[in-house]
């Protein structure tokens, strides 16, 4: 990919330096400067869909984009990409017009945010009291909160109820144009104990008129266009741990290589080549599972409910796993580095960006039953070319494709089954969610990730994908 190798050049920019990044954490204050080396390089355009003006034809060159910069620092790359956030609802159901004017300004430099949650309210979006009233257009009031570059941004795409009675049809989408929108105010940036200095704040409305054509999609429409925005931008996510992982993985290496005991360098001490190798390993499923989910927007597209949530609850806690485990080999001189300390800070907060790693499995335990009996008859989703959004779903009709076609004479394939076994044979219950199906949900991921090796390693790569299988069966036993 040309356009990453370019960008990695772009990064060694004084802007870029760790010094300089530390000093900017250590002072709360918003990296501007980086973030104008990426709109220099060009990188908004890749937020945008080519079918809308955009440079976005691969999702897969887009989390690499992103996972590039995640390498050099997680606020950066957390306070830039928003802005894909903020627009993916406009790509999924907006208008041929708003889709032409949000690609404009994005590719121009604006800086959208996706106001979804609300103080009282977290991640439970059918909760949310922000109103909007028709009123000779409409006239929304309330506060959105603990939004990324909800002050910084130029637009706001907001989750707003439009029934007084809620529900799943309850809810609209909003795009609001702060240079067009009156009687609003931003509230105050929150302290975070990572990526401390991203804007994030909030936005409340005072009774703001905003003209009909700011809906995006149907009145009524905007929790399913979440739902099916969700699945791109989780998806997008991964890109933030997997450079967070290639960045903690390089600072031990060097760590390790740089010290001594007992008159050998770390490095040469079996315990310590065990713990590197085990954590590439780890490293590696977590690539896998994010280029499937990558291409999978395109290849997979109706399959996304399912591929998105397995990607956005496996990828972060595997690096956050690999991250714990470097700290501890590098002991508290390593751990206390501005550069390790702060990695370690930032990526925290990933697994809780854009539903966390609970929200993304109880998405999965809702599909067990459709997903086992999709499995058992060996369904499979063709190819839909180019991605189209009308194709996203809030559940996938053919289940997981790159797990029906797992080779079920393998031991690693027997695991497949037994998995989907206990899936078919697990009742929901009006009391509640319990923990035994989170644990099975996490080891369907573990399943998926397998998967993901085979499916891209088994020919070019026996070897990757024996290292890769010997890890997930054993996490399965």
């Amino acid at each position: 990919m040309q356009a990453v190798d370019r960008l990695d050049r772009a990064l060694d920019h004084p802007a870029f330096a760790p010094e300089q990044l530390a000093e900017w954490d250590r002072a709360e204050a918003f990296p501007a400067e980086a973030c104008q080396v990426l709109d220099d390089f060009g990188l908004p355009a890749y937020y945008v869909p080519a079918a809308h003006g955009g440079t976005l034809t691969d999702f897969n060159e887009l989390v690499q984009l992103l996972r590039t910069v995640a390498r050099r620092d997680l606020t950066v790359a957390v306070a830039h990409g928003k802005t894909f956030l903020g627009a993916a609802s406009v790509w999924v159901s907006g208008t041929p017009e708003q889709a032409t004017r949000v690609s404009e300004r994005v590719r121009a430099g604006d800086v959208y945010s996706w106001a979804l949650t609300e103080r009282d309210h977290g991640s439970d979006l059918l909760a949310g009291e922000v109103a909007a009233t028709k009123n000779g257009g409409w006239r929304l009031s309330g506060e959105k909160w603990l939004i990324n570059n909800a002050t910084r941004g130029h637009a706001v795409c907001a989750l707003v109820r439009t029934d007084p009675a809620g529900g799943a049809r309850g809810h609209s989408l909003f795009l609001l144009d702060k240079t067009e929108l009156t009687d609003y105010r931003h509230l105050p940036k929150v302290p975070t104990h990572g990526i401390r200095g991203a804007d994030i704040s909030g936005i409340a409305f005072d009774n703001a008129l905003v003209p009909d054509d700011a809906v995006v999609g149907a009145v009524g429409s905007g929790i399913e266009t979440v739902l099916k925005a969700l699945q791109l931008t989780r998806t997008m996510c991964v890109a933030l741990s997997l450079g967070a992982g290639d960045h903690a993985l390089s600072l031990a290496r060097r760590f390790v290589s740089d010290r001594a005991l007992y008159d050998r360098k770390l490095v040469d001490l079996p315990q310590v080549r065990r713990i590197l190798d085990e954590a590439e390993v780890q490293l590696k499923l977590a690539e896998a599972v994010s280029v499937i989910a990558a291409g999978g927007v395109r290849e997979f597209t109706a399959e996304m409910s399912v591929i998105s949530a397995v990607a956005k609850a496996f990828v972060p806690g595997v690096v956050q796993r690999v991250i714990n485990r470097l700290a501890e080999l590098m002991g508290l001189r390593g751990f206390l580095a501005d550069e390790f300390a702060k990695l370690d800070r930032d990526h925290r907060i990933v697994g809780i960006f854009d539903g966390s790693t609970a929200v993304n499995r109880h998405s999965l335990i809702t599909q067990f039953p459709r997903l086992a009996r999709a499995y058992q008859a060996g369904k499979v989703s063709q190819p839909t070319g180019e991605f189209d959004p009308a194709n996203l779903r809030l559940s996938s009709p053919t289940g997981c494709s790159v797990l029906n076609v797992v080779n079920r004479g393998t031991d690693f394939g027997a695991a497949v089954e037994q998995v989907h076994e206990e899936m078919a044979a697990y009742t929901p219950s009006a009391r509640g969610v319990p923990a035994s199906a989170f644990a099975l949900a996490e080891r369907y991921e573990l399943c998926f990730a397998g998967a993901a090796a085979l499916h891209l390693w088994q020919d070019s790569d026996p070897d990757a994908v024996r290292v890769c299988l010997s890890h997930v069966l054993e996490c399965l036993r």
